[in-house]
């Protein structure tokens, strides 16, 4: 007589994407998407204690396990003849990881955590995912995408092998946004006029002191314009807001701003750097920016910003070029032309794309049910 059937294993995602914020949020963010697909799914996160993973992981809900950090050298020197020993025991610590989940799927975001997992993975024979968030993939993304053809990245221009393009995954509080609607609780609650055109200043959690010295050198004009500031200057950058009469319109510092979607609803127009996440969620959202890309790692955040200024929907200047003379001149033009910014508004959102994050978790579950079978 036969047997009962046997009952499908709940399925097992391990998300590779730790220490930086650039690598966490994307990774978070899918992790989120597959839960609301199938809630039974059971997702591990890979981390290590050198970035932020202890901090960010956990606050979303994940489980996180630790592995060594393997950074990966870009030039031959004692660190790279040191590599090889490193790698091999991150690469028995995550596999380690993957057989006591049972893992169905590895899914990497690249950094520190991703290479050893993708290596682990491919011993075991379990299938790999692979999404790249910046214009120019790291060592560790460009070793998986000759690993597997599940490969996904937020531009077309990235150059993986088997890439497909799909953006990036965000939160549910910037999809959820809806500028027009949600402005006016966004500005009460900020403590800002309600019917002012409204300059957002960030320069990411740390902030940018070239961002901040050219805003505060521009606030006259941008005061004799109308234009109120909503300045996020960074937890090490305490700058005072400058002293405005009744009538003139506020100027809001703060160090660090935890809504950021309240700040994306009250600004129409954005000063900042161009990261690949802050990038994806200004189109998303629809809101035209200045983009100051931090001149650093081969002009990787130029071309993140690129193809939305392009499109008609931003700006872009050198951080050389960045002070208070081209705040005021440019930034104030923008926010005093209403016909302007409704143009860089609708073209910022036609270079953006909303659903990465629902796209990549249906292609993982399909992957990791294959495997399953």
């Amino acid at each position: 007589m036969a047997g009962a059937p046997k009952a499908p294993k709940t399925l097992s995602v391990v998300i590779a994407g730790g220490h930086s914020a650039g690598h966490i949020e994307p990774a978070m963010n899918v992790a989120d998407a597959i839960r609301d697909l199938d809630p039974t799914v059971l997702i591990t996160a890979l981390g290590t204690v050198r970035g932020l993973d202890t901090t960010l992981i956990p606050a979303r809900g994940y489980p996180l396990e630790l592995i060594p950090p393997v950074p990966l050298p870009r030039q031959l020197n004692l660190a790279l003849l040191k590599t090889p020993g490193r790698v091999a025991a991150a690469v028995r610590a995550a596999g380690a990881v993957l057989d006591r989940v049972q893992a169905d799927v590895v899914v990497g975001f690249g950094g520190y955590v991703a290479a050893p997992a993708y290596l682990a993975a491919r011993r075991r024979g379990i299938p790999i995912v692979v999404h790249e968030a910046n214009a120019r993939p790291g060592v560790a993304n460009r070793l998986a995408a000759r690993l597997t053809r599940h490969v996904y990245t937020a531009q077309a221009s990235a150059g993986l092998a088997h890439g497909r393009p799909i953006g990036i995954p965000l939160r549910p509080a910037i999809l959820e946004l809806d500028r027009d609607r949600d402005r006016p609780g966004a500005r009460a609650r900020l403590g800002l006029a309600a019917d002012r055109p409204t300059l957002l200043v960030t320069g990411g959690s740390q902030g940018a002191r070239r961002l901040n010295e050219a805003v505060l050198g521009a606030q006259r004009s941008l005061a004799a314009a109308g234009i109120q500031v909503l300045h996020i200057a960074g937890a090490k950058n305490p700058l005072v807001a400058p002293d405005r009469t009744a009538d003139e319109p506020p100027y809001l510092v703060l160090p660090y701003l935890d809504a950021m979607a309240d700040g994306y609803a009250a600004a129409d127009f954005v000063l900042c750097r161009s990261g690949a996440m802050t990038c994806a969620e200004l189109t998303a959202v629809g809101l035209p920016a200045g983009y100051v890309p931090l001149p650093l790692r081969g002009g990787e955040q130029r071309l993140n910003a690129e193809p939305i200024v392009s499109a008609g929907g931003g700006l872009l200047v050198a951080d050389s070029e960045c002070d208070s003379a081209w705040v005021a001149e440019n930034v104030t033009a923008v926010l005093s032309d209403q016909t302007r910014l409704a143009a860089m508004s609708a073209a910022a959102r036609r270079a953006g794309a909303r659903d990465a994050g629902a796209v990549l978790a249906r292609r993982i579950l399909e992957v990791a049910r294959d495997h399953d079978a």
